[in-house]
């Protein structure tokens, strides 16, 4: 996160370009519309939900899919919505002047968005109308880290649960006025003493009970009683750089030695179940914002939607994909070399996990403009970004794992399963792709992927520059299929034609 930039694929990081655009003031709002898709379809789409079954629904979250940056709580990278489809699209910007990683939908099908200012490092709240995209009201919050600002979720009455530069947990709720709408804090809980001075939340999700757990750059473990007010935490130790994930009775947080895996004592005091090392790699590699793993833990499974549990390693030459059971032991599943017809690969996005499959994204040499404090030079200093996506699933006895597909295509956004019509949905890039070129004449494409196949279906030109540059952040789809990409200035709004 810059200036401490968020990782794990989550922001990614925001660009130091963005001072022509936070200078201009411009930047506005400017509806367009895309042509029919670039490319004829390369495969015929597979079946509509062939993945899943859908991670449980948190009862105390929004409605799985659109609730958090990966969608649900066990962060599988997967929604119940449609996205726009292989037809003709339209689609409209929304001009915020900063980066927006968490764009989230609540169940009255406002869309709200959260970001962090460059300069003034402070995170705003925005309401955008569902029906044009248009800014309808705004908050901001206190001043901090980013990192609080990047993992916020939507909580079950439609609030946002974020952590502010106070170190207090709020939620901020939407109300219509006299005088039209407007954001306002609900409810404040101080987290005390249990963030050290210095210290950061990254990672913020509540469990099946309604405690909300959190983790920090630092190492923190902890969980949060809004309703008593009471906080619990532990340390681990070691950095944690992602967000983390909860299904029921089992918390996962990555750090940037190991997985844990963790259950809460009957006062809310996180107990370590598990705590698994993995291959960190010899340093931070390009593409990857810190050294060690750039994925948040995602719970999937073909029965229950929480059976397993997966992380990418930072292996050198190429990463792993590790696949563990949730209420296993030690030993991985598998742990399967990833995108290895590349000379080295490693990932900053979480991956999508859903039924017995597991998709990657090769973020290998991307180019972020900015690194968080006391990031490690990478080990080499740069690399070209190939891109590349892959799918590798579970085999059926559960006893090992098999690379089904690998695509070439340079996805520059986190992508998202659609179990509702069988599609991945991302942007992609072409033309230059090294850190100036993604800011200036590198072309972004709404990019629609077989996940049978991994074929690209379609490609719609978006825009050229920074102005449409995603920025390894995920898109969210609503109900009604229209696709909310936050990007390096802005939220653009995709709907079906």
């Amino acid at each position: 996160m810059p200036f401490s930039p968020p990782t794990g694929g989550r922001l990614a990081a925001l660009a130091l370009s963005l001072v022509v655009a936070l200078g201009s003031g411009g930047l506005t709002a400017a509806p367009a519309s895309a042509s029919a898709p670039a490319s004829a379809p390369a495969s015929a789409p597979g079946p509509a939900s062939p993945y899943g079954p859908q991670a449980p629904q948190n009862p105390f979250t929004a409605a799985n899919g659109a609730a958090t940056m990966h969608g649900d709580s066990a962060s599988s990278g997967t929604t119940a919505y449609p996205g726009p489809g292989t037809s003709g699209i339209d689609y409209s910007r929304t001009a915020l002047a900063s980066a927006c990683p968490t764009v989230v939908v609540g169940g009255d099908g406002y869309v709200i968005a959260l970001r962090t200012t460059i300069f003034g490092r402070t995170p705003t709240v925005h309401l955008l109308d569902p029906g044009t995209g248009a800014d309808l009201a705004s908050l901001a919050l206190p001043k901090g880290s980013l990192f609080g600002g990047v993992y916020a979720y939507l909580d079950n009455a439609d609030r946002l649960v974020v952590v502010d530069g106070n170190n207090a947990l709020v939620r901020v709720g939407h109300h219509r006025t006299g005088s039209g709408w407007e954001l306002r804090i609900d409810q404040s809980t101080p987290l005390g003493d249990a963030v050290p001075a210095g210290d950061d939340i990254v990672g913020l999700t509540p469990d099946w009970e309604g405690r909300v757990w959190f983790a920090t750059s630092g190492g923190v473990i902890g969980t949060v009683d809004t309703t008593a007010g009471t906080v619990r935490s532990i340390s681990t130790g070691e950095g944690v750089q992602n967000s983390i994930s909860t299904v029921p009775g089992r918390t996962a947080v990555a750090t940037d030695h190991a997985l844990y895996l963790l259950s809460a004592a009957p006062d809310g005091t996180p107990v370590v179940d598990r705590r698994t090392p993995y291959d960190r790699g010899p340093g931070r590699k390009p593409g990857q914002l810190s050294w060690g793993t750039g994925t948040t833990p995602a719970f999937f499974g073909p029965e229950r939607g929480t059976e397993y549990v997966a992380i990418v390693d930072n292996a050198a030459p190429h990463a792993n994909l590790l696949v563990y059971r949730a209420a296993g032991g030690p030993d991985p599943v598998c742990r399967i070399p990833v995108l290895t017809g590349y000379a080295r690969s490693g990932t900053e996005d979480a991956v999508i996990a859903s039924g017995r499959s597991v998709f990657v994204t090769n973020t290998y040499g991307y180019p972020y403009p900015a690194l968080p404090e006391g990031a490690p030079a990478s080990q080499p200093a740069s690399a070209d970004f190939d891109g590349g996506l892959s799918r590798i699933d579970v085999n059926a006895e559960g006893t090992g794992c098999s690379v089904v597909w690998n695509s070439p295509v340079k996805s520059a956004a986190l992508p998202r399963l659609s179990l509702a019509d069988g599609k991945i949905y991302t942007v992609s890039v072409t033309g230059p792709t090294g850190s100036a070129g993604l800011n200036t004449f590198a072309r972004y494409h709404h990019s629609v992927i077989d996940p049978a196949t991994g074929a690209q279906l379609t490609s719609s030109f978006l825009g050229i520059g920074l102005v449409y540059n995603p920025l390894q952040m995920r898109g969210t789809a609503a109900p009604d299929g229209t696709l909310y990409q936050g990007t390096e200035t802005g939220v653009v709004r995709i709907s079906r034609r």
